[in-house]
């Protein structure tokens, strides 16, 4: 019997790093990203898509008009993965600090509902993973559950 695939993801965050190598392995060992994809071209600048649970990246080497955050003054934005329940999020968590990833944040709940912390990878770009979900109801109205 066949199984229903899941609809990709409709967006892909692409990232650059001076060392998009070692950020592959990295994202791989701490935040338990699969590679899915990699290749390398003539001039040794690697493109690679790595997936987490339904989600996806993009990442590549830094060149040309690419940077990557350690070239740039201040933080320019941060990703968010969902992981799930509390029990995956804190053993998410306890993996990511005993890899000696940089946090940002502690793991802590928020106002918004959501538990979650933050972590810097390799090359300095902000990841944070949590519980919360986008809510699925239409900008504007508060009134949704």
């Amino acid at each position: 019997m066949a199984t229903a695939q899941a609809a990709p993801p409709s967006i892909y965050p692409c990232l650059y790093y001076m060392d998009a190598v070692a950020a592959i392995q990295w994202l791989s060992r701490v935040f338990g990203f699969e590679t899915t994809m990699q290749v390398k071209g003539d001039d040794e600048s690697v493109h690679a898509e790595m997936r987490y649970g339904n989600g996806g990246i993009m990442l590549g080497t830094a060149k040309g008009p690419w940077a990557s955050p350690l070239d740039l003054p201040k933080k320019h934005a941060c990703i968010y993965i969902y992981v799930g329940d509390a029990m995956a999020l804190e053993a998410h968590y306890k993996h990511t600090v005993s890899q000696g990833a940089k946090l940002e944040r502690e793991l802590q709940d928020t106002f918004y509902g959501s538990k979650e912390y933050s972590a810097y990878d390799l090359e300095g770009n902000s990841w944070s993973f949590g519980t919360y979900l986008p809510s699925d109801a239409p900008a504007g109205d508060t009134a949704a559950a």
